[in-house]
């Protein structure tokens, strides 16, 4: 009989098939390592998404630029480094303690050592470290020490429009201000994708204009510190588009150092809060009374003795003891001839009229600071009395600048827009509050109170300025205080045809040698403005134009000047 293969070989069957599958084991585990292999191989060749440690957090699309309205840059991202560390890679936690604390003189040494010993695969040491930081730190070659790429948002302007721009956490989450108003928004981040590839965004334009931005914060401060007063605040608008070109609210911050924000007095005034404007709402009584017809300026009103409305007692500040015309109640600023105007009007009229200009109700613009009014509990004869010269309720200052635009534009009230938009974007939104006869009046009355009135000293040489004063006590230990005042001044020019609007605000401004004891606000408010708008109408493009009369002052004025200045010297 003739031996198998294998036999001859001296090898059995079953040796045989040990070896092939020895082979076949090899063969598997080539193909395994080739496919390791070619995966990695492509890992290191295709462009990918590299995922961050459990607990660290990655940023997949920066924040846009805001610019204003004439695209000067007032907030970017910059990319920083963030130090992190990854605790179970570490070799010697004391030497890692050491060697970090003696290089960045800010970490803590018993924080970072709980932070090292804790059983994590990542955490964060110090966000957003200097450059020169990150290369001390890198040279000292730390295992389990590193770096991440991160975004710092930055305002090169600093102060300039802090309360409109806002700030943004370490996350660069918005948290205030436009960049909170963004961060609600992702549609807007979406839709203004430049270059998908490399998530670069179209800017934010603003409506705010830094030139003015500059003078009004700049005017505001000098007010504060002359007239000793504790804070201040101020906006410029556009008449015709409700942009608002300039805001303050003074005390700020600055948004590059988002603590100062929580500080108690840098909130923002002009939105976020809600004060009484005094005489300034007069403006929207006159403007009711004269719309709905129940007086013209040929109207007389018994001025002669105060108002009696139950137990209260309504008198004016400068009594005239006589009867005055609609006129004269408006530039001596009467309690009791705007009061009787409005219990002519009627209380329901009255009240359906101040919830037609929106004076009820909460203003909503871009800035996610908004406060509602402050409204009395019952609206009865003594509401409407007081409320008819700004008493006894109170609204978001801006909002009380909103509707004085309505009233001199022409009577179309839209609301204010921290965005850059135009005039056919502005009427579409624009709602028809009083009529174009109404607005011509107001006007009219307006410029008078400059002329004549109470605002005399808003008198810009050929600007032409027209404006409204209020003075308004402050509640004090739940009681008015008649030493303790908010004072006003709405003001517009020029006002042949108004283009723009400014609200001024002093709180608590005291008595100066000037001032001759006063320290209403016909004596710092109504100044401020009048500087404030002779600052900024070349800005705006207003060109002065000199009545004989004013040409006549202002060499007069200069003449004197320069007779000064010689005998000086």
């Amino acid at each position: 009989m003739r031996k198998a293969p294998a036999d001859l070989l001296g090898l059995g069957s079953r040796d045989l098939a040990g070896r092939r599958r020895i082979r076949l084991v090899m063969l598997v585990f080539s193909l395994i390592f080739l496919v390791i292999a070619g995966k990695l191989a492509w890992l290191s060749l295709m462009p990918r998404d590299e995922k961050l440690p459990a607990g660290a957090e990655q940023q997949k699309m920066p924040r846009p630029d805001i610019v204003d309205r004439n695209g000067e840059v007032l907030a970017r991202d910059i990319r920083v480094a963030s130090l992190y560390a990854e605790p179970n890679k570490l070799i010697d936690i004391d030497e890692a303690v050491e060697l970090l604390t003696a290089n960045v003189p800010d970490l803590d040494a018993r924080e970072l050592r709980r932070k090292l010993s804790l059983d994590r695969s990542f955490i964060w040491l110090k966000r957003q470290v200097s450059p020169s930081e990150q290369q001390l730190i890198h040279d000292l070659g730390i295992p389990g020490i590193g770096f991440r790429d991160e975004t710092l948002r930055v305002y090169p302007r600093g102060r300039l429009a802090a309360h409109v721009l806002g700030y943004v956490d370490v996350d660069s989450h918005g948290l205030a201000g436009i960049e909170k108003y963004l961060d609600g928004r992702g549609a807007l981040f979406t839709a203004s994708l430049a270059d998908p590839a490399s998530r670069t965004l179209e800017p934010v334009q603003l409506s705010i204009d830094s030139r003015i931005e500059h003078a009004l914060a700049d005017e505001l401060q000098k007010a504060i510190q002359h007239y000793r007063a504790e804070a201040g605040g101020g906006v410029v608008l556009d008449i015709a588009t409700g942009e608002v070109l300039a805001m303050a609210s003074l005390p700020d911050y600055n948004p590059n150092r988002p603590l100062e924000a929580q500080q108690k007095d840098a909130g923002n005034r002009m939105t976020g809060g809600v004060y009484e404007l005094g005489s300034v709402i007069k403006a929207v009584t006159f403007a009711m009374a004269l719309d709905l017809g129940v007086c013209d300026f040929n109207s007389r009103y018994d001025a002669r003795f105060p108002l009696v409305i139950g137990h209260s007692r309504i008198g004016d500040f400068h009594p005239e003891g006589r009867f005055l015309t609609v006129p004269e109640i408006f530039t001596y600023s009467s309690n009791i001839g705007t009061a009787k105007m409005a219990l002519d009007v009627g209380i329901e009229r009255h009240q359906a009229f101040l919830r037609k200009v929106g004076l009820l109700d909460r203003m909503q613009t871009e800035l996610p600071e908004a406060a509602a009014p402050l409204l009395p509990a019952r609206w009865s004869t003594i509401t409407t009395v007081t409320a008819a010269f700004g008493h006894g309720f109170a609204v978001q200052p801006l909002q009380g600048a909103a509707v004085a635009a309505a009233l001199l534009n022409g009577g179309e009230l839209m609301t204010p827009t921290f965005l850059k938009r135009d005039r056919e974007a502005a009427a579409a939104v624009a709602v028809r509050i009083i009529k174009p006869e109404t607005s011509r009046k107001l006007r009219d009355l307006f410029r008078l109170n400059v002329e004549k009135g109470t605002a005399t000293k808003a008198d810009a040489p050929g600007l032409r300025v027209g404006g409204k004063t209020g003075t308004a006590e402050k509640v004090i230990n739940g009681r008015y205080s008649k030493n303790h005042r908010l004072n006003s001044f709405v003001g517009a020019f020029p006002m042949d045809d108004p283009r723009y609007l400014v609200l001024l605000m002093l709180d608590e401004p005291q008595a100066v040698p000037e001032s001759m004891g006063f320290a209403t606000a016909g004596w710092n408010a109504v100044p401020t403005a009048a500087k404030l708008i002779a600052r900024i109408a070349p800005l705006l493009g207003v060109e002065p134009a000199l009545t004989a009369d004013e040409r006549d002052k202002l060499e007069k004025a200069t003449a004197s000047a320069r007779t000064a200045s010689r005998t000086a010297h």
